[in-house]
């Protein structure tokens, strides 16, 4: 059952639910990784290492993950749909994934040093989401949110993006929405958000790139039917393309966006009065401002 909000009983948006219950091996099979680079960054900025503990919220299959593993640090991941964690255990061994959402994740308080969120932020309810990475961030832990964005460029890329996002399901929530940016205003619990971008690119198959397509949650929850036709209008673009026919490796150009914030701790004031917060530490100074000319991503 759906309520107004768009989510279902585990708590998961609709179209979330279903597009990647259905779609949980294109998902791996055809989503990218995420640049080495970007988790040393995490790592350094919040001193993650051996003795240290990372939660990572809807993990996926563990592509963001797998990534955080050279740090040292004990990971427990989080993910609410049981297709995703079937592919997280073969693809992650030896890295517990438990069931839970951004809202309930069911962990103990301050248990974790630093709470991570790869390709998943947009899909949370963000007030109650926070509210809950900071239930179970230590005192000065951190929290990081990491974003693939695909950068927009002419050719067959364009028109396979064109053809995707003609089945664009508009409940869908988006990364690009300012939404979910807001929440982490005065009074959330966080200090502001700072950014630190990095590139990244992904070689695919034809195979893989109709995968990597299908693994996008409004093409993935469609009706049967509806995804045949997307299938052959995908492909009908990488055989008559001339950018794109007779191709057999196809690149993919991301920006990897890492936000990140810390848990913010209440202050004393000086008059003596409860409810005023002063500032934590602030997170180490990244490249501000984000890239314009991006590909939403969902």
């Amino acid at each position: 059952m759906t309520g107004r909000s768009g989510r279902g009983a585990r708590g998961v948006h609709r179209v979330a639910d279903q597009g990647f219950s259905r779609a949980a091996g294109a998902y791996e099979r055809g989503r990218p990784d995420y640049p080495a680079s970007a988790a040393r960054f995490v790592a350094r900025a919040f001193l993650i290492g051996p003795g240290s503990t990372v939660v990572d919220l809807a993990a996926g299959t563990g592509k963001w993950t797998r990534g955080l593993r050279g740090t040292g640090a004990r990971i427990l991941a989080v993910e609410p749909l049981p297709a995703m964690r079937r592919e997280f255990r073969r693809a992650v061994p030896g890295v517990r994934v438990v069931a839970g959402t951004a809202e309930r994740t069911g962990l103990p308080d301050g248990c974790a040093d630093l709470v991570t969120v790869a390709q998943a932020f947009h899909w949370f309810d963000h007030e109650r989401a926070l509210i809950e990475i900071r239930r179970i961030l230590r005192p000065g832990g951190g929290l990081a949110i990491v974003w693939n964005v695909r950068e927009k460029r002419k050719g067959w890329r364009r028109e396979l993006l064109k053809v995707s996002q003609s089945y664009e399901n508009r409940s869908v929530p988006r990364r690009g929405w300012e939404k979910w940016r807001r929440v982490f205003g005065p009074g959330s619990g966080f200090t502001p958000l700072r950014l630190r971008t990095f590139h990244h690119e992904q070689w695919l198959t034809r195979r893989l790139l109709e995968d990597r397509f299908l693994s996008v949650s409004y093409i993935a929850a469609l009706p049967d039917e509806r995804k045949a036709e997307f299938l052959d209008r995908f492909r009908q673009v990488l055989d008559t393309h001339p950018g794109a026919r007779g191709r057999r490796k196809f690149k993919i150009p991301y920006t990897t966006e890492v936000y990140y914030a810390l848990r913010q701790e209440p202050q004393e004031p000086r008059d003596g009065k409860a409810g005023a917060r002063g500032r934590s530490r602030r997170p180490p100074s990244p490249r501000t401002g984000p890239r314009r000319g991006l590909a939403l991503e969902v």
